[in-house]
């Protein structure tokens, strides 16, 4: 019989001195845990604490009687004897897991293993990327390198503690507006992701004692954001018809600085911001501003797990419809974050409400735009380029983006209309070389705001650059001339003139 060297804390060997309490016995248990070291230890111990039934298997009488001792159920047993490693029943077992030190022994255990099971599911441990490629080749389904899974606790621990931090310094900044009325902006017209966002921080301001309004400026105009509003009951106030001098405390979400993407009068000093878009020198009291997220929704629905917080049906249904209208059904810029927040909110979820909120009736407008923009669209292969003239829903844009980036060949997408005296963009981008918020930053930025991610973005330009200019048919084409010259530009593509 092969000696079976293990791992201990100062590095011995040891090996089975007996046959004594070598028997399995007559329990079924999902997991054999093969190797009882430090590491395989540890194992154990989680597996344990998750209340899983696991039997720890290892060469050292000594260690399995201190394993009995702690209430584990363990067995000694040499693992380099076919015999014994014959005696188990993988049928009735979901997963082994060979933890030894030794990489040739755990390379014939796993070999041997899988002669005799095909299903059984195999964890091994190897000390490298290289030994890990050779334990898969053996038939390991799942491998561990210690070294590795340490760095990648470290993280975890790490970003742990980033995030309690930043939970801290959140609630320090909410406690000290207890006396006070916080307003909490969204920014223009507002859709799903920035209106579950501003609810969900209301609800926590309310859980610590904080009076919030909810403050909109533009429209609710898209189908989907009116159907949220309705359904959910939202209540939201307009900017434009509320007396902004009655709150000590403002808050934006789902947008970064006053005048970006909003209309937020620039008198206003914002004591908390959160975001997911990119943004640079920020200034608030507290700001949070996560490139690394999918939606602002998901943000907020952390807050609320680190605050201990349950939401409502309503809450949560809100904050699932945010997340996922934002990543556009989870295939536009979702991340892991957007995932887990997504399904934490899940069990909470009122789906019929969700179904409702995703299928009202397109208003005549939005067809309206939507004819104009297919109409008067040009195309620089792969970019598709279209003025949707002068519209009242600026939402349309969006929506008529999105439909053109369906058109076969057609990868980049910018749509731009003028609503009352903004010219309002909308970009839409697959090509994975291109990030289109910083192309919209590059050519717009300096007569207006833009900005967004690598597939999605959008910005404002002002009317007063082009002005004054009152004759419809000349500012049309001045405006169609300078957005594509300049967009065209950013993106390197000749054609305009």
């Amino acid at each position: 019989m092969t000696e079976l060297q293990i791992e201990s804390d100062s590095g011995s060997e040891s090996d089975i001195d007996d046959k004594e309490d070598t028997e399995i016995g007559e329990n079924d248990f999902d997991y054999v845990l093969m190797g009882c070291g430090s590491f395989g230890f540890s194992v154990l111990k989680e597996l344990q604490k998750r209340g899983k039934r696991v039997l720890a298997v290892d060469s050292s009488k000594e260690r399995v009687e201190v394993l009995k001792d702690q209430d584990y159920n363990a067995v000694i047993g040499d693992i380099s004897d076919e015999d014994f490693l014959l005696s188990f029943d993988y049928n009735k077992i979901n997963v082994v897991f060979v933890l030894t030190p030794n990489h040739e022994l755990n390379k014939r255990v796993i070999t041997k293993i899988r002669s005799i099971s095909r299903s059984v599911f195999i964890i091994a441990r190897a000390p490298s990327s290289k030994e890990k490629e050779e334990l898969e080749f053996a038939g390991a389904d799942a491998v561990i390198t210690p070294s590795i899974a340490m760095t990648k606790m470290a993280v975890e621990t790490l970003n742990r503690l980033e995030t309690l931090r930043r939970v801290r310094n959140f609630k320090e900044v909410l406690n000290s507006m207890k006396d006070s009325r916080l307003a909490i902006f969204t920014h223009d017209n507002p859709d799903p992701d920035a209106l579950s966002s501003a609810m969900a921080l209301k609800e926590i301001a309310k859980n610590m004692g904080i009076e919030a309004d909810i403050i909109y400026f533009g429209e609710i105009s898209h189908q989907e954001n009116k159907a949220m509003v309705n359904l959910l009951n939202i209540e939201v106030i307009k900017g434009d018809e509320v007396d902004l001098s009655k709150y000590q405390k403002f808050a934006l979400v789902d947008s970064s600085a006053i005048g970006v993407n909003n209309s937020i009068p620039k008198s206003i000093t914002l004591n908390i911001v959160i975001d997911h878009h990119p943004a640079e020198n920020v200034k608030a009291e507290f700001v949070d501003i996560r490139e690394n997220v999918g939606s602002t929704a998901t943000i907020m629905t952390n807050y609320m797990v680190e605050l201990n917080m349950v939401p409502s049906r309503i809450l949560a249904t809100a904050l699932f419809f945010g997340i996922k209208s934002e990543t556009d059904e989870f295939k536009r810029n979702a991340r892991t974050q957007d995932f887990l927040a997504s399904a934490t909110l899940y069990p909470y979820v009122d789906h019929d409400l969700i179904e409702k909120m995703e299928g009202p009736a397109i208003s005549y407008e939005t067809l309206d735009v939507l004819g104009t923009a297919i109409k008067n669209r040009e195309v620089y292969p792969p970019v598709l380029i279209s003025f949707a003239g002068f519209i009242n829903e600026k939402d349309a844009i969006t929506q008529a983006a999105d439909y053109l980036l369906k058109l076969e060949g057609i990868s980049t997408v910018l749509v731009f209309g003028v609503v009352k005296d903004v010219v309002h963009l909308s970009a839409r981008n697959i090509d994975v070389r291109i990030n289109i918020g910083d192309i919209l930053r590059r050519a717009f930025g300096d007569v207006g705001s833009a900005g967004g991610h690598a597939h999605s973005a959008g910005g404002q330009i002002p009317l007063g650059i082009f002005g004054e200019i009152t004759e419809k048919d000349v500012l049309s084409r001045l405006i169609k001339e300078a957005v594509k010259k300049r967009f065209l530009n950013a993106l390197g593509i000749e054609g305009s003139e």
